[in-house]
């Protein structure tokens, strides 16, 4: 009996679908009228956007389960740390928009974790970079850069709420120093170089934030 073949979608599909469904939420999220639905879907638009980048993998073999499943993980259990104790980013809860939780942490923040760690990570190997450790300290600084596009649209939005009313410095601090973690985890895997979907997919997000942000000024 033969093997079966990875389900793979082309670069290109991805990066459509990529592509259309942030315009949509994007615009969906300025609408007031339609704002409520859109904050609704939040969850199914991160799980669609882990199959397209899951399928959009080259190789889906058990090393990238494991990838996937460890970056998981580690985001979860900071986040439950955060949450539970404030040791970790500061003092702050979650709000219904990310969806289902288990302890108080929705589900779809490890989910949200792979998409931007392993977009990066894909980024910075596609770069001119050939040192891991500067790829790594780099992705870092991209991620806490988009973090800093990402926490008023979350807080807006009701994906969380800091409860002091302001977002400490410790926040970022932990935002590096957990994606040079997952960065390092990334290149220890040593995976082919991919196509160019999770590059788009990071524009995309910085993109779709930094719009939102601008909207808020208006």
């Amino acid at each position: 009996m033969e093997r079966p073949q990875n389900l793979n979608i082309t670069p290109r599909a991805a990066i459509i679908i990529i592509v259309l469904f942030h315009v949509v939420g994007l615009v969906g999220l300025s609408i007031p009228a339609t704002r409520p639905l859109f904050l609704q879907i939040v969850p199914f638009h991160l799980l669609l956007m882990l199959v397209v980048i899951t399928l959009g993998h080259e190789k889906q073999d058990n090393r990238f389960g494991k990838f996937i499943l460890s970056v998981f993980l580690l985001g979860f259990i900071a986040e439950w740390v955060g949450v539970h104790t404030g040791v970790l980013f500061g003092n702050y809860a979650y709000g219904k928009t990310l969806g289902l939780k288990l302890f108080d942490i929705p589900l779809m923040i490890g989910v949200n974790w792979f998409l931007l760690v392993y977009a990066v990570g894909v980024t910075m190997q596609r770069s001119r970079l050939k040192s891991p450790f500067f790829r790594v300290i780099t992705g870092a600084a991209i991620l806490v850069t988009l973090d800093l596009l990402i926490e008023p649209v979350a807080v807006k939005f009701d994906y969380w709420q800091w409860l002091d009313g302001i977002i400490p410095l410790k926040n970022y601090i932990c935002w590096f120093l957990l994606s040079v973690l997952m960065l390092g985890i990334f290149e220890w895997f040593k995976f082919k170089k991919q196509g160019k979907a999770a590059v788009v997919l990071l524009i995309t997000e910085f993109v779709f934030f930094g719009a939102l942000n601008l909207m808020a000024l208006i």
